[in-house]
């Protein structure tokens, strides 16, 4: 089972926020670093109350009794870097004959590969990782020991636990994952950033199901949506990932997300900012002094690659940025059911679960008439609509300004 499809937009929740632009280490919002997928040791999270200590997925599978669920637990493992004088003083930053050395918490990707089959009983995985610290001696052309690198990881001890609970519709079954930071704190109560140290950063799940199929939690189907409303979910909110029309995986992670997310094709590469403009920060990044990028590369690898790779782009790389045309014309019609929608059809609005927006509630059972069929940027067919009893519909009509339906949200009348 392949989780490529799946990978780019799980690399973009497990470095987002890594580092943000300017990309300096001595960056004001650089300093408050780890926003997303935080599980800190149980001691300091209980002391503290400052990050969660575990986090819970629920979702539904489509199983048999042969059904597999294969899965990676990934996060950013922390590893301190400090610079220091050959006594052992911390350094805030050193320049020995042009290389610049800065301390910095760097982030290690870590992924542990797991299996359960469905008709098992609950699993308990334990996981671990020893600590250890590191010590490098810098020397200066002259011979000179100037300064030393000391890298140190804290031992972590984490705990999976899988279980399986039939419901009421048969061959659906409610998947439960619980991961667990029981690593061992000296100093609970210490400041949050001594003890991120022992923490599991941008901490999600990749699952990927062998015969059977997850159930959308965000739009489930009529005979689903109890079982979806009944599973609760602990700092994650899971997904299904992969391709559209596909239900073999998906991604828990602790950023909202829709179903399908996927990064666009024009963008060149991670930016840790996955709500920026890639051109827009690419510009800004290509734009800092020679200086500016100096430290931005001295942060870590992960930060330098940014900087090297916007220096890199080529002219076409930088037109495919600039935008992309999407035709947004739709068809004539719309086929719902039986009925062929058109312009100056009139529908009775359905807006389902999928939707964010707390203000659709209130149009819930309201007559509109269709204005336009438009498309959407994942080239589906939708509805533009003008509400029958709105005051403001002619206005809205003027000026174009729609309220938008999929042919699935919609009933027609007549």
């Amino acid at each position: 089972m392949t989780f490529e499809r799946a990978r780019a937009v799980a690399d973009a929740v497990l470095f987002e926020g890594y580092a943000l632009y300017p990309y300096r280490p001595t960056s004001t919002k650089n300093q408050l670093r780890w926003q997303f997928g935080v599980l800190a040791p149980r001691a300091a999270s209980e002391a503290t109350k400052s990050d969660p200590w575990w986090m819970e997925t629920q979702c539904l599978v489509e199983a048999t009794p042969r059904t597999r669920i294969d899965g990676k637990l990934r996060f950013l493992r922390l590893r301190r870097r400090r610079v220091e004088t050959p006594a052992g003083e911390a350094i805030a930053s050193l320049d020995v004959d042009g290389k610049l050395l800065v301390p910095w918490d760097e982030g290690e990707v870590c992924e542990i590969d797991f299996s359960h089959a469905l008709g098992d009983a609950e699993a308990v995985v334990p996981i671990r990782f020893d600590g250890d610290e590191t010590r490098e001696t810098i020397v200066a052309v002259d011979g000179r020991e100037v300064a030393r690198v000391r890298r140190t990881r804290a031992p972590l001890a984490l705990r999976l636990t899988i279980a399986v609970t039939a419901g009421d519709v048969a061959g659906l079954v409610q998947l439960r994952m619980r991961v667990e930071n029981l690593s061992a704190c000296a100093h609970p109560s210490a400041a949050r950033d001594e003890t991120l140290i022992g923490a599991t950063l941008g901490t999600h799940l990749l699952l990927a199901v062998d015969g059977g199929d997850f159930v959308s939690l965000i739009d489930p189907p009529e005979e689903a949506a109890v079982a979806a409303a009944a599973c609760k979910n602990v700092g994650t909110y899971p997904v299904l990932a992969g391709e559209p029309g596909r239900r073999d995986l998906l991604l828990s992670c602790p950023i909202i997300l829709y179903d399908h997310p996927a990064v666009a094709p024009e963008s060149p590469g991670n930016l840790f900012d996955a709500t920026e403009i890639d051109e827009i920060l690419s510009l800004r990044t290509l734009l800092l002094t020679d200086e500016e990028k100096r430290l931005a590369r001295a942060t870590d690898p992960h930060v330098a690659a940014i900087i090297d790779r916007v220096d890199a782009l080529p002219e076409n790389a930088w037109a495919q940025l600039h935008g992309a045309f999407r035709d947004p014309r739709g068809g004539a019609a719309v086929r719902i059911g039986n009925a062929t929608v058109g312009t100056g059809a009139r529908v009775r609005l359905r807006p389902g679960s999928r939707r964010t927006d707390a203000q659709d509630m209130f149009l819930d059972g309201r007559t509109a008439t269709v204005q336009e069929i438009k498309r959407d940027v994942d080239g589906r067919d939708c509805l533009a609509v003008t509400i029958d009893d709105d005051p403001a519909a002619e206005l809205h009509l003027w000026k174009g300004r729609y309220h938008y339906f999929y042919a699935d949200e919609v009933e027609p009348l007549g």
